[in-house]
């Protein structure tokens, strides 16, 4: 199966690519919101029309007042004259541009020519465009802006192109004015900016008899409003940068540890980071081969820390099917020599006596080897189905019990103490421990000797222990008994009739349930050997339920 490319060797981290997204997406987002600033700049505005409304009612009173006369009919009148005096009077003090409208709608008096200079340019020119802050950065942040085009929502205002014309009807709140109503208008100018109105009625409540019509540039608005947004995006940028920084660190610090793990990872299934064997037969797992985290406290520590302890597992693992390969080579070995031999020597005998013991021979050597080939396929077996069976409550002393009673030995006694003797794990694999213990003490205990089976609690643990009088075991082989393939059997025993997997097969069951099985010897008052002890210790079921 092709290997799946590696990630390692990617120029740039997809994780680095996330955090910046989800960062600078989150600041956009805040950022794109403060740039509309529509509801701001229609504040500005309704404050800029509502102080120009008040000024326009004050030209008009005064208008009324100073310019008003009676004409021939007795009738009151606008007098142009003094209305024009009154419109250069009052403009002079509030930088906006006055216009006078006549009933009929004829401009009667305009501020910008009436305040022009010798030179004959207006007092009140157009608007200029936005100026934009000194400085390069800000020159590129208005040059983004007008690039986004999203400084004004010019668009929505109609277009205001000619500022001379000599009749009010055009402008839609001059005629209202004229009928009595204020009004207000926005227009907008081509070359940039807005142009705020007012209109109100001279002497509304009679009869109108004028319109004032007042506008003035947006400068200061627009300049208001360019300027927050600048501001904004210089935060903006400032923002950003520190946001990318701030990525960068983290990603260095979750992105390139991970990296590295999934680096060593990569050697790791390469073989790359591989000791050589102490038997010479496959290389072993580097424990180290993994970087040790576990001093951040944090996830990434944690998956190091898992990751180590994994290939510490694997590295035992592959070491034990090593030696459990080269034990079983060095078994099966033994029987196939003697095997070979017996039958190249029976092909030679022609005594018939002989070839009957070379053919007993070779079934005690065939025997043997079916019986290697049993154990060892139990015993490779062990673990995973020790993996896949259902655990449980087992009660150590009914079992032992139960073992008792069906051996029906008279050598075999029974102790068992009261109370609770159970324990969590799988009932037909702890017999099978206690059933090799029996036949082992069986086999070595004398006719007239004792097997004592029993059971006790002691603190978390239950401990149960099979003891046998007979030569016991030297004191160099109590833990040797637990090796794969040795046999330490009586003498008077036919040889190859035990694999010597039994013990080991026993260690094996009982670590698997968190437990320790040992051996030790019996003696008398003179310290000399009596007998045989193998103790079992596995956690009780309460115990195991509190650790867990």
């Amino acid at each position: 199966m092709a290997s799946r490319p590696s990630s390692c060797a990617r120029a740039v981290s997809p994780l680095l690519l996330r955090i910046l997204a989800v960062n600078v997406m989150a600041l956009a987002i805040l950022v794109g919101g403060l740039l509309y600033l529509g509801n701001y700049q229609d504040r500005i505005i309704e404050a800029a029309q509502h102080d120009m409304l008040g000024q326009a009612r004050i030209v008009a009173s005064a208008i009324a007042q100073n310019a008003i006369v009676r004409d021939e009919d007795d009738q009151r009148v606008l007098s142009p004259m003094l209305a024009r005096l009154m419109v250069r009077r009052l403009a002079v003090t509030t930088e906006t541009r006055t216009r006078l409208y006549a009933p009929s709608g004829a401009l009667v008096a305009d501020s910008q020519n009436l305040l022009a200079d010798r030179q004959g340019r207006p007092f009140f020119e157009d608007p200029p465009a936005p100026e934009i802050p000194s400085g390069w950065i800000a020159r590129a942040t208005a040059t983004f802006f007008d690039g986004i085009d999203v400084i004004h929502e010019r668009r929505k205002y109609p277009s205001f192109e000619d500022q001379t014309l000599p009749h009010g009807a055009p402008y839609e709140i001059v005629s209202k004015a004229l009928r009595e109503e204020a009004g207000t208008q926005v227009w907008s100018v081509p070359k940039g900016g807005l142009i705020l109105a007012v209109a109100v009625p001279v002497e509304p409540a009679q009869r109108a008899l004028g319109a004032v019509l007042m506008t003035r540039s947006d400068k200061s608005i627009d300049q208001a409003i360019y300027a927050v947004r600048v501001n904004i995006l210089q935060i903006f940028f400032g923002a950003l940068g520190v946001t990318i920084l701030l990525s960068l660190y983290l990603a260095r610090g979750i992105a390139r540890p991970i990296r590295q793990l999934a680096q060593a990872a990569d050697l790791l299934r390469r073989g790359q980071v591989s000791a050589p064997s102490a038997t010479g037969l496959a290389p072993l797992l580097r424990e180290d081969a993994i970087p040790d985290m576990t001093a951040r406290h944090d996830e990434i520590g944690d998956l190091s820390g898992a990751l180590r302890d994994l290939t510490h597992a694997l590295a035992r693992r592959i070491g034990a099917i090593e030696h459990f390969a080269a034990d079983v080579a060095h078994e099966l070995k033994n029987p196939m020599t003697s095997l070979r031999s017996a039958v190249e020597t029976a092909e030679r005998v022609t005594d018939e006596g002989a070839r009957r013991k070379l053919m007993q021979i070779i079934r005690d050597d065939v025997d043997r080897m079916n019986r290697l080939i049993t154990d060892i396929a139990s015993a490779s077996r062990l673990e995973a189905e020790l993996g896949r069976a259902e655990a449980q409550r087992v009660n150590i002393a009914a079992n032992l019990e139960q073992l008792a009673h069906a051996y029906e030995d008279p050598r075999l006694v029974l102790h068992v103490a009261s109370g609770s003797l159970r324990v969590w794990g799988v009932e037909d694999r702890l017999m099978q421990v206690f059933r090799n213990l029996i036949d082992n003490a069986l086999s070595f205990t004398p006719p007239e000797g004792t097997i004592t089976l029993s059971a006790l609690r002691e603190g978390p643990l239950i401990r149960a222990t099979v003891e046998n009088t007979g030569p016991g075991i030297p004191d160099a082989k109590l833990e040797a008994v637990f090796d794969r393939f040795y046999t330490e059997r009586p003498k008077t025993e036919k040889f190859g009739t035990h694999s010597g997997l039994g013990l080991s097969i026993s260690r094996q069951i009982i670590e698997a349930h968190r437990g320790a099985i040992h051996a030790d010897n019996i003696r008398d008052g003179s310290g000399a050997i009596t007998g045989a002890r193998f103790t079992v210790e596995l956690p009780a079921f309460d115990a195991e339920i509190s650790r867990s």
